[in-house]
């Protein structure tokens, strides 16, 4: 019997899935084509459906969180919750969570998925748990900072875990449909929102 290497099934899959992204950035995922896929790719139908079933699969792993070099962001986020700062996790926290708008192709991915959900259950299902658990892991820092002093502790958690990461998202939303906006350099502006939204009484440090 011929075995799979995991490790190559991983990486031809990865191949296919950084194709396909370009594609559905460019022309969004319904007027991208499965020929255009295997193109981009530079390999047969018969092979690409050997990784994927169909192009929704392809477009579903474009979200999923598989890659094997590295902790996972669902392990990150894991770590954040038991750090023992929860000040510094929480900006740890918001720039991971904010550090993919400044790729060139994954705002107009988000605001694709977006279009995409309404129509797709399972991948509105995907992508709301993945938002559950980021929007979970910055309610618990945010209420671990106020036990801890290191935050305005009037603030109610779930409201303040809204804004932070609407915040964040507005991030995505302007770099789709502004070619001027560089989420990168708007940062420090981002972290100075946080610092005088929840610590209104403090100066923002030069790192934190």
């Amino acid at each position: 019997m011929r075995t799979v290497d995991p490790a190559r099934h991983r990486a031809r899959r990865r191949h296919i899935v950084n194709a396909a992204a370009e594609l559905f950035a460019a022309k969004g995922f319904e007027r991208t084509t499965t020929a255009e896929i295997c193109k981009a790719a530079g390999m047969s139908a018969g092979n690409l459906f050997h990784y994927f079933p169909n192009k929704r699969a392809i477009f579903h792993a474009v979200f999923e969180d598989d890659e094997p070099e590295g902790a996972t962001k669902a392990e990150r986020l894991a770590a954040a919750r038991a750090a023992a700062d929860p000040w510094a996790a929480l900006l740890d926290t918001v720039d991971l969570l904010a550090a993919p708008a400044a790729e060139p192709l994954v705002p107009a991915l988000v605001m694709e998925a977006m279009v995409q959900a309404y129509r797709d259950p399972e991948l509105e299902a995907l992508l709301s748990r993945d938002n559950d658990e980021e929007r979970a892991t910055v309610t618990t820092l945010l209420r671990n900072a106020a036990a801890t002093g290191r935050i305005d502790p009037g603030l109610d958690p779930d409201a303040a875990a809204a804004w932070v990461m609407a915040l964040i998202a507005a991030l995505y939303t302007s770099a789709a449909t502004d070619p001027s906006f560089r989420p990168a350099e708007q940062l420090p502006t981002l972290r100075l929102i946080l610092h005088r939204f929840l610590r209104p009484d403090t100066a923002p440090g030069p790192a934190r």
